[in-house]
């Protein structure tokens, strides 16, 4: 395979960058911190606009057909700008889930709506300390949800929910309208995320997949969104590498750039291998989407990227010394997207043991 991308992707990923930086700004996304059950409506406006929300859906239900490494050139692009509308990866995942796991009735029922953007989805799989837990916090019992989920990206917004839960004595994924369950807005470290704690009382629910079906099912559509998450961390990353670098030649201490001091400059450079690794990484897991190593390269990617956009928060917020922290700089935005970011699909401790499993399985 090749990390390098064709012609035609590299003409996605300069035109959303252009659209992107040209319409986004950061006067924008700081008010939004500020409150909950608001997110970057002006976003998820552009995404639905410039046909992003179909890129890696079926044409049969109007999508464009394209696959995880287009879409995770867009995310590239949204991690840059600090997008704050959570829904390219969660309505995707709900998206995939009912296009790999639904019945026909379901497809024709919800993709037209999700590939156009006027249906929102969420994923609350991943809702706790365990991504994937033996016995789930939510029963399906016949057609009805009975739980509650803590937290769930997205889910305050969002029309339809994808859950994770405890059948008759086996996991089930189901689907239910959120319409119908109970949300309360969560105040979180970053609250355009709009995540929601999601209250079922014989809710109406649609089965997707049942027994260990249903559990592998769930970790490839987790699988499938850490990828595109990945994509989004390390743009987010490369953004703060480029503003660390550009800071460091301009600022001057003892009559000289901060950057020919040693503790800049090697922290630049540390920087820039941790961005290319995790963009290696995330470019790898998305060509191996259907193939039986995906999930390994998801779980590098989801790592390595987590790892690159955490300490790129921190760094560039460290080399701008006092300035760094004031609101009106804005790296905080960044810090507090990489934060949320590494626990919306489960934990690193949980893509760890995941990748340990995956390359256990492949040496045996």
């Amino acid at each position: 395979m090749t990390i390098l991308y064709d012609e035609g992707q590299q003409a996605i990923a300069t035109e959303s960058r252009r659209i992107l930086e040209a319409r986004i700004s950061k006067d924008e996304l700081l008010p939004l911190l500020e409150q909950t059950g608001r997110y970057h409506d002006g976003f998820w406006d552009i995404a639905k606009e410039q046909g992003w929300t179909a890129l890696a859906l079926p044409e049969a239900y109007g999508g464009l057909g394209l696959g995880l490494v287009e879409l995770g050139l867009v995310a590239h692009q949204a991690g840059r700008v600090l997008s704050g509308a959570p829904f390219l990866t969660s309505s995707y995942g709900a998206a995939k889930a009912i296009a790999l796991f639904g019945s026909d009735a379901q497809k024709a029922r919800w993709l037209p709506g999700l590939v156009s953007g006027e249906i929102v989805g969420a994923v609350g799989i991943a809702g706790g300390a365990d991504a994937l837990p033996a016995l789930p916090a939510v029963t399906l019992t016949g057609d009805r949800l009975d739980g509650t989920l803590p937290a769930v990206p997205g889910a305050l917004a969002a029309d339809i929910v994808i859950v994770f839960a405890n059948g008759p004595g086996m996991p089930v994924l189901a689907l239910a309208e959120l319409t119908a369950a109970e949300r309360t807005a969560v105040a979180s470290f970053d609250n355009s995320r709009v995540a929601a704690r999601v209250r079922f009382a014989s809710t109406p629910a649609e089965t997707l997949a049942v027994g260990g079906a249903a559990r592998e099912a769930a970790l490839h559509i987790l699988a499938l969104q850490a990828v595109v998450t990945a994509h989004e961390q390390t743009g987010g990353a490369e953004a703060l590498m480029e503003t660390a670098r550009d800071y460091a030649v301009t600022r001057k201490a003892f009559g000289q750039p901060i950057g020919a001091f040693q503790s800049v400059k090697h922290r630049i450079a540390e920087l820039y291998g941790l961005v290319e690794l995790a963009r290696a990484n995330a470019i790898h897991a998305a060509a191996r989407e259907g193939a039986p190593d995906f999930l390994t390269a998801a779980a590098a990617a989801r790592l390595s990227a987590t790892e690159a956009y955490d300490t790129a928060a921190r760094d560039c917020i460290q080399i701008h010394g006092g300035i760094g922290v004031t609101w009106e700089i804005g790296l905080h935005l960044h810090m507090r997207r990489a934060r949320s970011l590494a626990i919306e699909q489960g934990s690193s401790l949980f893509w760890e043991d995941i990748l340990v499993d995956q390359l256990a399985g492949e040496a045996a």
